[in-house]
């Protein structure tokens, strides 16, 4: 039967056609489901303390992991650096899902091969597959540096990718000269953050060049970025200080780029030699700790730099910023950013009242858990429940710290290494004003009647958040406009009905 493709459905239409009523019917009745009374009774029971107490006792299941695998924190890392293709040593399928959950956030073509290992790799080992992926790789795609991570299976059967690169020189199919910076990142234990740190080590080791005396500059890393809006906030800040800089992985014209009617494979980042170059310079900062351990501590010990970890986040955290950038050039804090801050107090000023006082969970990476933190305390939001799945005991003794030195913290509890539905069971029995997280949170939403306000990653179901900043003053005012608008519209949906939930008529917030 023909098509006819002037009434192509949505998905979201096509599911509820007669056709596919009926074939969820019949899978119901395939797989033996419950009645629907007792699948409402059950649902209920999971609401409950009962289960909530049985739910936290579990050890071997994980439901709704809110973390990702490392080598999605690899290929983000690799992306930033000039002219880099990304090298997934593992299977076709592995390589497909880092670049789709990559590319559904950011609304970009992120490039990325593999080496396409099979069964025959997995019992002999992937050395022909590593070694005509390189050739491949560079005879099609020209990139000026190869960045090779990990999947599970090479990481189970131990394939060694340094002798394996080595190889692959020595066989003449990739030149001598071309960098082939490499990184084991397993996706069975850690997350895409550990993956991020791993390749940012082996890249600025494989490049570094170091000389005798300083360039003068100072080093950023952002770390795992997952808004360009940032990395542009970075930038403005910097500029406006002054401060001879270099960027560890800039991806904003990579994952942001402008439509320009030409495809290119490889878009703007930090140049290579710069990257060589960042060993020499006289201090680094971090805009992320978690994602840039390993990093950070080579630098330290190796390279003797200074090093410093600054969040940007909310007010006092940019005043800390932009007064260390101060101290450390010399440079005073222009007028131009003096404006921004105070406009920034007075957005807060003028909504203090909507958010002092309301309760919230929140869930996601270890940074960006603690910068969200630290602006819903300056406005007086009561955190309640704080849930990092790819926690460390670091990050945990930090939040509590920080939740410790304010009035509004005393009755958070951080989670570490809980799911989704561990969170579920925090929201039935424990219920707040609202919860921040990434996409994966719109069921909770859902099923708990909690407002989800869209910050972090990934965020598949809302178009250009990612194009917006989160650090410094302007990002404060994005945070309080999410927050505060999220809050409201949650407000209109419980009064909208006239006479009824809607008594006073509120037109005026």
């Amino acid at each position: 039967m023909a098509q006819n493709v002037n009434k192509i459905k949505d998905h979201v239409e096509l599911f509820h056609q007669p056709e596919y009523k009926e074939l969820f019917a019949n899978k119901k009745q395939f797989e033996g489901m419950p009645t629907a009374e007792k699948v409402k009774e059950v649902a209920e029971w999971t609401k409950s303390w009962e289960y909530r107490e049985k739910n936290f006792a579990r050890e071997a299941l994980t439901v709704n992991p809110a973390k990702g695998c490392q080598p999605l924190g690899a290929l983000l890392a690799a992306v930033g650096f000039e002219g880099t293709l990304p090298f997934v040593h593992g299977s076709q399928g592995c390589v497909s899902y880092f670049r789709t959950h990559l590319t559904r956030h950011f609304k970009e073509p992120v490039s990325a091969v593999s080496s396409s290992m099979t069964e025959n790799a997995a019992v002999f080992g992937g050395l022909s597959n590593m070694v005509d992926g390189l050739q491949n790789a560079y005879a099609l795609y020209k990139p000026k540096m190869i960045a090779v991570c990990t999947t599970c299976m090479a990481e189970v059967i131990g394939d060694d990718l340094g002798s394996f690169i080595g190889n692959a020189r020595v066989d003449g199919v990739i030149p001598q000269d071309l960098p082939i910076p490499f990184a084991h990142t397993p996706s069975f234990v850690g997350s895409h953050v550990n993956g991020y740190d791993h390749m940012m080590k082996s890249i600025l080791t494989t490049l570094a060049n170091k000389k005798d005396t300083s360039n003068g500059k100072i080093n950023f890393m952002p770390g795992f970025e997952t808004y360009m809006g940032n990395l542009r906030e970075l930038k403005k800040l910097i500029a406006a200080l002054g401060v001879d800089g270099t960027i560890l992985s800039d991806t904003e014209m990579y994952l942001d780029s402008p439509n320009l009617g030409e495809f290119s494979m490889y878009h703007e980042g930090t140049s290579l030699e710069d990257a060589a170059d960042s060993c020499n310079a006289k201090a680094t900062i971090a805009l992320q700790a978690y994602t840039t351990t390993k990093t950070l501590a080579h630098m330290k010990k190796k390279w003797k730099q200074e090093t410093l970890v600054h969040r940007p986040w909310g007010i006092k955290a940019t005043d800390e910023f932009l007064m260390s950038l101060s101290k450390m050039t010399g440079n005073p804090i222009p007028k131009e950013l003096e404006i921004e801050r105070g406009r920034a107090v007075d957005a807060m000023t003028d909504t203090q009242a909507w958010l002092h006082g309301k309760t919230s969970a929140i869930f996601g990476d270890p940074d960006t858990v603690m910068g969200v933190l630290q602006f819903m305390l300056e406005m007086g939001v009561e955190p309640v429940h704080i849930l990092v799945h790819n926690s460390n005991d670091e990050f945990e003794e930090e939040a509590r710290e920080l939740l410790a030195s304010s009035p509004y913290g005393q009755q958070a509890t951080v989670w570490g290494y809980k799911d989704l539905w561990h969170l579920r069971s925090l929201l039935f029995t424990e219920p707040v004003d609202f919860m921040i997280g990434n996409s994966y949170g719109k069921y909770l939403e859902r099923d708990c009647e909690i407002p989800l306000i869209r910050i972090g990653y990934p965020i598949f179901d809302r178009h250009h958040l990612h194009r917006y900043s989160t650090i410094g003053y302007g990002g404060a005012i994005n945070l309080l406009n999410w927050i505060a608008n999220g809050i409201l519209d949650a407000l209109d949906r419980k009064t909208d009905i006239a006479g009824e939930t809607d008594i006073s008529f509120d037109l005026v917030r």
